[in-house]
């Protein structure tokens, strides 16, 4: 049993776990089965996509797990190319998922621009009760700043990639002086497992390197989404609230940074 993981606060209310399941990359029953695993491990956070096609297995699994749909914080995407179709793509979501909301709405990625049109279909969405909250993913902050200097509302999340490779202090401090929660996937992807900086922290409080590239991002405040389809992996990427890093540990680790 870990310890229980804090939330990252999101503006206009509500909370997101700092540490949820990813799914890209998978469906049907591979998809299904881990999602269940990740429930009954404990995850309460659930990030999928309309493009990554497993929607409804996402959805059934929850809804098989048992666990209480108000307990799971759900986030899906619309893919750029769905833009003009938005309302409709959403629907979609939510009939596959079997939720009457989302708590997260993002733009999977810049559509041709910021996408301030669409963005205000996003703003209606949330205001509808539709989606909880609302966000983009792969967006610099320059173009987070020009859909809030175009309709007032800021992005409540960005999820862009992150990893100690990708650190960038200024990236971070951007997003937090703009009240946008950070969140990253494919952590593991840029990460070089076997460093020497990572296995000697692991080392030091007997966790592997994947769960101090895991609880880096916590100690920074930045969401993370780890993937996998193994059971033994999805609960080992959970057990990171038994230990913490200290300041210096931190430090070392950003220092992995080739920013």
């Amino acid at each position: 049993m870990t310890d229980a993981l804090p939330a990252a606060a999101l503006t206009g209310g509500g909370a997101m776990p700092l540490l949820g399941f990813g799914t890209w990359q998978m469906t049907g029953a591979t998809c299904y089965d881990a999602v269940r695993t990740a429930l009954d491990a404990g995850y309460r956070h659930l990030d999928t996509a309309t493009m990554y096609r497993n929607e409804a297995e996402v959805g059934r699994a929850l809804r098989d797990s048992g666990v209480d749909r108000d307990e799971v914080f759900v986030t899906t995407k619309l893919p750029p190319r769905e833009a003009g179709r938005a309302e409709r793509t959403l629907t979609a979501s939510l009939d596959a998922l079997g939720l009457d909301a989302v708590d997260l709405w993002l733009v999977h990625w810049p559509p041709g621009g910021a996408g301030e049109d669409l963005w205000e279909r996003f703003v209606a969405a949330r205001e509808a009760g539709r989606a909880r909250a609302i966000g983009v993913s792969n967006y610099s902050l320059a173009q987070v700043h020009r859909l809030t200097a175009a309709t007032g509302v800021t992005p409540q999340v960005n999820q862009v990639s992150w990893a100690p490779a990708l650190f960038d202090a200024a990236v971070e401090a951007g997003h937090r002086e703009r009240g946008v929660v950070l969140e990253g996937y494919s952590p593991f992807k840029n990460t070089d497992l076997r460093d020497p900086v990572l296995r000697e922290v692991a080392d030091a409080h007997g966790v592997t390197p994947a769960q101090v590239v895991l609880r880096w991002h916590v100690e920074h405040g930045v969401v993370v989404i780890p993937k996998s389809a193994t059971p033994e992996r999805i609960r080992a990427n959970l057990g990171i609230g038994g230990f913490a890093l200290t300041a210096d540990e931190v430090a070392r680790v950003d220092g992995l940074s080739r920013r």
